[in-house]
Order: C-alpha cells, then structure tokens, then sequence
C-alpha cells in the first residue's frame, strides 16, 4: 500500500530545503523523490502554490546558456515552515501513539 504524501508535507518539505540554500526545482524534485514517492509533475504545483502564498520567491539565472529559476524562501516561508514542523510533531506523535502504540 503506498500511503499519499498530504499537500502540507510536501510543503514542508520544499520549504525546508530551501532553508538550507536556493536551488532550482530539479533539485528540489529530487531531493523530495530520495526519499518520498512523489512524480516530478506533484512538485512544479507545490512551487507554484508556495509561491502564491508569498512563502518563496523566484529568480533566473543563466546556466550553460540556459535559463535556471532559483527559488528563495520568504521570511514568511520560514515562519511557515516553522509552524508546519510544530505541527508535524505533534501529528507524528499522535500517530505513532494510534499505530504503533507507542507512548512518550
């Protein structure tokens, strides 16, 4: 069974890469991909959407004469990746409590 990755992971999960540096969305889609089964075609929507709630910005810079779009997490972005990981604890305990029957 493959359990459907909800739109606030995913969120989060963007947001928390680009805390660490900006980068474009390949990178973004594969890092998510190493380690959650989500389709290339999920994340461009994520960064869109992250990007209408003013959570990110974007920038181009050339490449190899191309043109790469960076994407910058806002100080709104990381107020609300902040909060998604207070939340996401607090999930992740309640459910480990329902499936595992772990108390802690």
């Amino acid at each position: 069974m493959d359990i459907q990755v909800p739109t606030a992971i995913l969120d989060g999960t963007v947001l928390a890469i680009l805390a660490k540096e900006d980068t474009y969305g390949y990178v973004i889609t594969k890092a998510v991909q190493e380690k959650l089964k989500v389709s290339e075609s999920t994340m461009y929507p994520v960064l869109r959407r992250l990007k209408k709630h003013a959570f990110l910005t974007n920038y181009d810079e050339p490449y190899e004469g191309r043109i790469r779009r960076y994407y910058h997490i806002t100080d709104t972005g990381l107020t609300h990746l902040h909060e998604l990981q207070t939340q996401w604890q607090d999930f992740r305990l309640a459910v480990d409590t329902l499936l595992m029957g772990e108390e802690k």
